[in-house]
């Protein structure tokens, strides 16, 4: 293969047709635990590290009583599920042959803060999340449709928004 045939997206086909093949031949292989250690830093400041990387910091707005210095912990979310799906255009259409020239995800999402705030009781999350995806590619929208269908059938991120997932919070 060239290195033209071997990516498409910037997606390195080789090492996703490999990623497929191997849980293929070993189911427990897709199997995988994620982690993430959050350090407090003061005030609404807090900063996460992941693997190897460079924390990432978090902080509240000004209005809710942060310093303002960081995305808080809701937009990251968001961020999140958006860059999950980005993942999954990505991936799904270079698998699919499909050029993606441009794709842009918009997130948005409503919090009611009277239950954070403690002046009520309830559901303290999003009521709803909503995400507007453009594209910009060649493909006939019949692909797109089909493409948009499939990550949204298979978004990690989104699965996990959309559904009850039990959260278990020890204080040690």
């Amino acid at each position: 293969m060239t290195a033209e045939v071997d990516t498409l997206n910037n997606v390195n086909l080789a090492a996703v047709s490999g990623l497929v093949s191997a849980i293929q031949e070993d189911p427990a292989k897709a199997d995988t635990t994620w982690a993430a250690h959050v350090t407090w830093n003061g005030g609404f400041q807090s900063s996460a590290r992941v693997r190897g990387f460079d924390p990432v910091p978090s902080d509240e707005p000004s209005g809710l009583g942060g310093g303002d210095t960081a995305p808080n912990p809701v937009e990251q979310l968001l961020s999140a599920l958006g860059n999950c799906l980005a993942v999954g255009y990505a991936a799904n259409a270079a698998v699919a042959g499909i050029r993606l020239d441009e794709l842009t995800v918009d997130l948005k999402g409503d919090i009611d803060l009277r239950v954070f705030l403690g002046l009520a009781e309830g559901h303290a999350g999003f009521d709803s999340i909503t995400a507007k995806v453009t594209i910009s590619s060649p493909a006939p929208r019949a692909d797109l449709d089909a493409l948009h269908a499939k990550v949204t059938a298979s978004s990690p991120v989104g699965h996990t928004l959309a559904a009850a997932v039990p959260v278990t919070v020890d204080l040690v």
